[in-house]
């Protein structure tokens, strides 16, 4: 009998999965370099619940939609190269639009050499640069013929609850942010749903969360 294949090919349930992956990763990641640069450990999660940097995930996924097609043919020289510039130019626009729509600098590269406006440098797209390669060439394809084994039933299961749980989780997440900019520009809260994350999500719990809120 022909057994049903959990996450097969190119598809969502497997393109999720990386996202977690991606996202667990980059959280430890993100806490480790910051660590080694400042010598302290602070929150480096940009979800309020969980080990989670979306940013990676949705990275690591940008990485599998542009390049994992054709992967076996192209050289890792040319993967190599890829990865340097879409990484790069992903953290460029995501520290664009964290600046403009949540008011906060997440990271800042400005005294490191050949920075990009502060959002990038070429360093660190040296590292996307080796993370893509890795990612292409050894962890998607061990990792995709694992996920292939898990059962198919259970699969489905395990994909459908943290999916939701990821998306409340995200929802909750921005908008909270959304409301603490909203008011420290002195915007009253309009709902119910404001009040309660103006009580339960306050300044305080925001920079004991996120020291980086703060400067520190």
């Amino acid at each position: 009998m022909n057994r049903k294949v959990f996450a097969e090919g190119h598809c969502f349930d497997k393109f999720f999965l990386f996202f977690v992956f991606g996202s667990i990763f980059g959280g430890f990641f993100e806490e480790i370099q910051w660590f080694i640069i400042h010598k302290t450990w602070t929150c480096r999660h940009d979800l309020l619940y969980g080990p989670f940097s979306t940013l990676y995930g949705f990275g690591l996924i940008l990485f599998l939609i542009l390049l994992e097609p054709r992967n076996n043919e192209r050289s890792v020289l040319k993967t190599f190269f890829y990865s340097f510039f879409i990484g790069g130019f992903f953290e460029l626009i995501a520290g664009i639009l964290a600046e403009h729509l949540l008011n906060t600098k997440f990271w800042d590269y400005s005294s490191m050499i050949l920075n990009i406006d502060g959002k990038t440098t070429i360093p660190i797209m040296f590292i996307w640069g080796l993370l893509g390669t890795v990612l292409l060439k050894i962890i998607y394809p061990i990792l995709s013929h694992w996920i292939g084994k898990i059962p198919y039933q259970f699969g489905k299961i395990m994909n459908t609850i943290l999916f939701f749980l990821i998306v409340i989780n995200m929802l909750l997440s921005y908008s909270v942010f959304g409301r603490m900019i909203m008011r420290h520009k002195g915007i009253a809260p309009k709902t119910i749903i404001g009040e309660f994350y103006d009580k339960k999500y306050n300044d305080e719990f925001m920079y004991r969360k996120y020291p980086i809120l703060k400067g520190e």
